[in-house]
């Protein structure tokens, strides 16, 4: 869908005319859709879920090669802030992957009309973009999200992933990545 298509699609509902067996009025209408459209475009209680994430972080990174293995263990930076008005966490990390540093950047939001967290994962190490989309338990303490990842050191496409967020205190949290059920990261946020 191109940028603006959404607002393109919502003004020309807008804009369309009530059936004329219709007995609402189409002012009465034009306002309920609005405010519809308000509403799932307005950060609620969900959002504020995610404001133990803001702030500045010290990041301890395992990663496994193999299951049961030991992992690769490095340090890292990560920056956390809301942008677009508080509907999205940005997150910028700065990490150690293979030996080289590295950048990465996340999104992260709740939808509310599917009900449901997402994130998008960039970094200058891949050209491929992550998505992913759950739910949250233990009161938003725990955010278990879903998507497909590919390898590109094996070719593999379309693979399972699966990444936990857990909020430990307002000054700790971990991200878990797990491949084919099994963990193949770890980071624990310790804030600066």
């Amino acid at each position: 869908m191109k940028h603006g298509a959404n607002e393109t699609t919502a003004t020309a509902l807008l804009d369309e005319p009530a059936p004329k067996s219709s007995s609402v009025k189409p002012n009465a209408e034009k306002q309920e859709m609005q405010k519809k459209m308000e509403a799932a475009g307005t950060p609620g209680p969900a959002h504020k879920a995610l404001e133990p994430l803001v702030g500045n972080w010290k990041a301890e990174v395992k990663c496994w090669a193999e299951p049961g293995g030991s992992p690769d263990v490095t340090q890292g930076t990560a920056k956390t802030s809301w942008t677009l008005n508080g509907h999205f966490l940005e997150e910028e990390f700065h990490g150690e992957m293979m030996g080289k540093p590295f950048t990465g950047r996340s999104l992260m939001g709740y939808d509310n009309i599917k009900q449901t967290y997402n994130t998008v994962w960039v970094s200058d190490t891949q050209t491929s973009i992550f998505t992913s989309e759950g739910k949250a338990e233990t009161g938003n303490k725990v955010i278990t999200l879903e998507g497909k990842g590919n390898c590109p050191a094996t070719g593999r496409k379309d693979i399972p992933m699966k990444t936990v967020f857990r909020i430990v205190s307002p000054n700790e949290h971990v991200f878990e990545m797990f491949n084919d059920g099994a963990k193949m990261m770890e980071i624990t946020y310790t804030r600066k």
